[in-house]
């Protein structure tokens, strides 16, 4: 499958500036993909357009993967309804540092090149800047910008001349980089189309270079019919200190059938015959959620690893399936510490004071009800009647999973 026919098929077609997408099968193209670092991780939003990179490297093409330390003390204003809070410069260099490292695992294995635009932007003068590029930027186009227009009519916030001259900047960085890399092609989001048509039409008026831009579209949860990448606790970031590997693989267990296999296409590295047969199977019995499973693998294995995938997975299908609960590591129980409510207990304590504990319970009332219907269970054993305390042989590597009804857990410790 060539690069063109493969981005048809993952469903990476968009706007782009090539009239013929075939040009993309040719010989090799320096492009460029950038992320500000308004925050100290990427969204799975922005990793859907990193997975449409890695396609360009995998087909021969040079990538140049840039962190905004420059756009970044300024922030896209394209798409808020209002001014942006400036980061300090502390968090900037923070967050491009943390962003830097998610390229090196979502691109692990791969040639690509790491570049800041502060690197260039930080040595040049604001006379310069006007003279040698704001010159050529016509106010008209400009001011003919959608989030612009918005923030300037009537009952709008208004713009700053900081984010207004966003697009400039970012449009500078296609310049810099097609003059000292040979940079011709810019990889973005549907939302970044017009900044990134601003790059190239600064290009054609300083140096009468031909430059192009290819985006994705929008990746849409179809069974909404909103924008997908948001759970009932909001974004789903790469970053396991703000989205935990757990909620990352669990995120994708859960989503829907109708798009399951859009989403394998566009955040996995599966091939057509691997998707087709996982999806025959998934169909034959959709509610084993076959389709949902091996996509939360892949997707937790490229951005978090294979083993922290396979830890996660064999955790959630002892929790949610049929796994043996004699399975589970030390790591594994280590892995839920910060998932479940999580308590200490000695050898001897009573069951009816540690559900109340783990909020399994809300009195010892309750939990004497629960025990004397048979709804608690330790390791996926349900608790026989006569059973009041927690013993040694509860334990699996001084850990117990207790659970009451279908799907509330909390993980006991063994006190030391």
């Amino acid at each position: 499958m060539t690069l063109s026919e493969e981005l048809q098929w993952r469903g990476f077609v968009n706007q782009t500036t090539y009239k013929d997408i075939k040009e993309l099968d040719g010989d090799s193209i320096s492009f460029y993909f950038g992320v500000d670092p308004s925050a100290d991780s990427m969204q799975i939003g922005n990793l859907a357009a990193a997975m449409m990179n890695r396609l360009f490297i995998k087909h021969g093409h040079k990538a140049f993967l840039l962190v905004g330390g420059a756009t970044g003390m300024i922030g896209d204003p394209d798409g808020k309804a209002q001014e942006r809070d400036l980061n300090t410069l502390e968090q900037i260099v923070h967050n491009k540092n943390a962003i830097a490292k998610e390229y090196d695992r979502v691109f692990s294995g791969m040639d690509f090149t790491v570049v800041d635009n502060y690197d260039w932007f930080k040595d040049i003068d604001y006379l310069s800047f006007l003279r040698n590029v704001g010159k050529h930027v016509p106010l008209r186009q400009m001011l003919s910008r959608e989030f612009v227009q918005s923030r300037l009519h009537e009952g709008g916030a208004g713009i700053s001349y900081a984010e207004f001259s966003y697009s400039l900047i970012q449009g500078y960085d296609f310049v810099h980089l097609n003059k000292e890399h040979n940079v011709t092609l810019q990889l973005c989001g549907a939302d970044q189309w017009g900044n990134s048509i601003a790059g190239v039409d600064l290009i054609r008026r300083m140096n009468g270079n031909e430059a192009h831009v290819w985006s994705l579209p929008l990746v849409i949860d179809k069974s909404t019919g909103k924008k997908f990448g948001k759970s009932e606790g909001g974004a789903i970031f790469l970053n396991e200190n703000k989205t935990s590997v757990y909620k990352f693989y669990q995120f994708w267990v859960n989503t829907d059938d109708e798009g399951v296999d859009g989403y394998l296409k566009v955040y996995s590295t599966l091939d057509k015959d691997t998707i087709d047969d996982i999806m025959e199977a998934h169909n034959e019995a959709r509610s084993n959620r076959l389709a949902q499973k091996r996509l939360a693998f892949e997707v937790t294995s490229i951005v978090h690893g294979a083993e922290r995938a396979e830890s996660i997975a064999k955790l959630s299908e002892v929790l949610f399936g049929s796994g043996s609960y004699q399975d589970l590591k030390v790591t594994d129980f280590k892995e839920l510490k910060t998932e479940l409510p999580s308590i200490e207990a000695s050898v001897g304590d009573q069951l009816i004071d540690l559900l109340v504990e783990t909020k399994l319970a809300s009195s010892k009332g309750e939990a004497r009800r629960f025990l004397n219907s048979n709804a608690i269970y330790i390791n996926g054993s349900q608790l026989p009647l006569e059973k009041t305390t927690i013993d040694s042989d509860d334990f699996i590597s001084g850990y117990c999973i207790v659970r009451r009804g279908k799907n509330a857990n909390a993980l006991i410790e063994l006190q030391v």
